[in-house]
């Protein structure tokens, strides 16, 4: 295993970083040591000002110590210049190149302060020494995803605002209609009354769920459970809205498995989003199956599959799915049931997977340890 050996191997996954894209990033990976090289550079600098100094004022003491000729004798006077219009261009040089370094520095600090405040549209020009040009690059590349994770949180505050919004005007609509008497007070009113604040439930308890994966206090109630009766259990309790939509839904686990040490509930979640999804994008008369079994790439691993026959992801969404707030133009919801099925499946110290073609279907698997 790789030890680490730069800052960005040191440093956690900024929040920031796209899930779909490994940190640290690969393009710095051949370049450990350019922070390095540009503080040596910095360094020999100064102890060759100081020597040139040096050379100046003991060619001065010198001069004033040995000089018994003329004062117009020319060669005590090149003697004595040469020195002197060395170190006065080496200290030219040194004011260009500080210059060049702290101009793009300063403004960094201009853009840093708009950033804070708010403005993830800043960008810097790429200018000044290597290093420097590749600190701006760094900059623009962490505003940027800054800009794209602001853009999505306000997506998702407008969808979480239409999600609540629906089941409140619906449960509104109905209660006032049965005080004024409109809506008689029967169990089919209430049902759809129980309905709506089901929807509300989950809609919380998502929210609830992606907060705690988000910040690490997730906490996993794992005991031993079988699991081809998991999958049994799922897909009876799911044959109703299948059936609904059409859709032949199958249990296709492999017999004999052990009984597995997880959260049995959040697993259950993580099948329920699958199939759920599966549900909504697969037409009538289509197939979903679900099973579990030896994972073929290890056999230490415990496998559960969804596969559909719907009509598939876009490959260019395809890289997206599990990360936070996406979802495709068509497909309602908050666009946080993957992302929350990845980390629970991540929580047990797994992965989750997807493959798909457009017009074909999806199959999506997860793996966690047996």
């Amino acid at each position: 295993m790789r030890q680490p050996n730069s800052w960005f191997d040191r440093r956690r996954r900024p929040r920031w970083w796209p899930e779909n894209e490994p940190w640290p990033p690969a393009r710095f990976m051949h370049r450990p040591h350019r922070v390095g090289r540009f503080h040596f550079r910095i360094g020999c600098l100064v102890p060759l000002f100081f020597l040139l100094a040096g050379l100046g004022c003991a060619t001065v003491f010198l001069l004033s110590i040995f000089q018994t000729g003329p004062a117009s004798d020319i060669s005590h006077w090149i003697v004595f210049l040469v020195p002197i219009l060395l170190l006065a261009a080496f200290l030219l040089l040194l004011g260009g190149a500080l210059r060049r370094m702290v101009n793009p520095l300063d403004e960094v600090m201009e853009a840093a302060e708009r950033v804070a405040s708010g403005d993830y549209t800043t960008r810097l020009r790429e200018k000044g020494p290597r290093p420097v040009r590749e600190f701006t690059e760094s900059f623009n590349t962490m505003t940027s995803r800054l800009q794209a994770y602001d853009e999505q949180r306000k997506h998702l505050l407008a969808d979480i605002s239409h999600e609540l919004r629906t089941p409140l005007t619906v449960l509104q609509g109905n209660l006032e209609g049965m005080l004024d008497n409109v809506y008689p007070r029967n169990d089919e009113h209430l049902n759809i009354l129980l309905e709506e604040t089901q929807i509300l439930s989950r809609l919380i308890e998502d929210l609830r769920t992606f907060s705690l994966a988000e910040t690490g206090r997730l906490i996993l109630q794992k005991e031993l459970c079988d699991p081809a009766q998991l999958v049994a259990e799922l897909v009876n309790a799911m044959q109703s809205q299948a059936a609904k939509a059409g859709v032949a839904l199958k249990d296709e686990s492999e017999t004999g498995l052990p009984a597995v040490e997880m959260d049995t509930a959040r697993i259950r979640e993580v099948l329920e989003n699958l199939v759920s999804n599966a549900l909504r994008h697969t037409p009538s008369g289509g197939s979903i199956r679900v099973g579990c079994g030896r994972s073929k790439e290890s056999p230490s691993r415990l496998e559960f599959r969804v596969e559909d026959t719907g009509r598939g992801i876009p490959p260019e969404y395809l890289p997206f799915i599990f990360d936070r707030y996406f979802k495709s133009r068509d497909s309602g919801g908050t666009g946080l049931g993957l992302a929350i099925a990845k980390r629970l499946v991540q929580a047990h110290g797994g992965e989750i997977l997807a493959q798909s073609a457009v017009g074909k279907g999806t199959s999506i698997r997860f793996w966690i340890p047996l």
